[in-house]
């Protein structure tokens, strides 16, 4: 798959605040002290399996307790694994917003997939559950927090909702320090028609993986700018270092609009990859597979 950013800056779109120019090493969100491997990790930790003795918080009581857990949390992510922050991102989720309501981001933002996953997995967990696991998994990393009095730090907000989301922070590029992929990321289609119809930019130009204009567009679900590159000329073939195309991109992403867009403007469905993957085979979607089949069958 393909990883990087068009810039050295952190990935905006998701507000992971990770760079994903670095393909992911497993290596966890926090400091040196962040071991991945630890007895608390996701794979090992079972909320179920805390000796509870205590009585069960609910209505008020229990979202007092969620927030102030929350405010916790800051003292734990230069600690915590990534796992088990991942663990508490996802319940911070489904706790304040419910169950996973957004798009699949992008297949080359690994940070944004693996806070997606985690959250989606989750299913259709009630807010009161994901609120007490999300207690229970803060009270095992900071024990001697829970006989603290309760703090009252000024909440931070942003994608992800407060607290757990600090590891997320966005990272906003200057106006001057952007180029032309970083107005790409953002949808902005008139600064892009104007630099490619002053001809100060290529349409057809690419980052230092080998990643066009239309590839990120796809990959980002742009499909109105997506239609604008391709009156403009975009090479709708054009493959990246790894050898994957815009339908590669929009099909793994999932935009059944913006891959049959693609189609019918002449995108091959029959190109593969290096790794030998045809647009088809990169999607989990049953619908984006079964389009991309019909295309590619025999006429006749």
């Amino acid at each position: 798959m393909a990883s990087g950013s068009p810039s050295s800056s952190p990935d905006t779109a998701t507000g992971s605040g990770t760079d994903p120019a670095r393909p992911d090493t497993g290596e966890p969100l926090g400091g040196a002290g962040s071991d991945s491997d630890s007895d608390m990790g996701l794979g090992k930790f079972d909320c179920s399996a805390i000796d509870d003795t205590g009585d069960r918080l609910d209505g008020e009581g229990l979202e007092q307790e969620f927030e102030s857990a929350a405010d916790r949390v800051r003292d734990l992510v230069q600690t915590a694994s990534r796992d088990q922050l991942l663990y508490l991102y996802a319940r911070y989720k489904q706790a304040k917003v419910g169950k996973c309501n957004t798009q699949k981001p992008g297949f080359f933002d690994f940070e944004g997939q693996r806070k997606w996953q985690a959250w989606k997995q989750l299913g259709d967990m009630e807010a009161d559950q994901a609120m007490q696991e999300y207690i229970s998994c803060v009270n095992v990393l900071d024990p001697e927090g829970c006989t603290k009095e309760r703090r009252q730090a000024e909440r931070r907000t942003g994608f992800g909702g407060a607290t757990v989301s600090s590891l997320y922070q966005e990272e906003m590029i200057r106006e001057e320090d952007k180029n032309i992929f970083d107005y790409c990321r953002e949808n902005n289609i008139d600064h892009i028609s104007k630099a490619i119809i002053s001809q100060k930019v290529d349409v057809n130009t690419k980052d230092e993986e080998g990643r066009a204009l239309l590839h990120w567009s796809c990959d980002r679900g742009h499909k109105e700018l997506v239609s604008v590159l391709l009156q403009h000329k975009a090479d709708i073939n054009s493959q990246d270092n790894e050898g994957q195309t815009a339908l590669h991109y929009a099909s793994a992403c999932e935009f059944a609009d913006i891959v049959e867009l693609l189609l019918n403007a002449g995108a091959d469905p029959s190109i593969k990859d290096m790794e030998g993957s045809l647009p088809e085979e990169v999607t989990e979607s049953s619908a984006i597979s079964s389009l991309l089949c019909h295309y590619t069958a025999p006429k006749g």
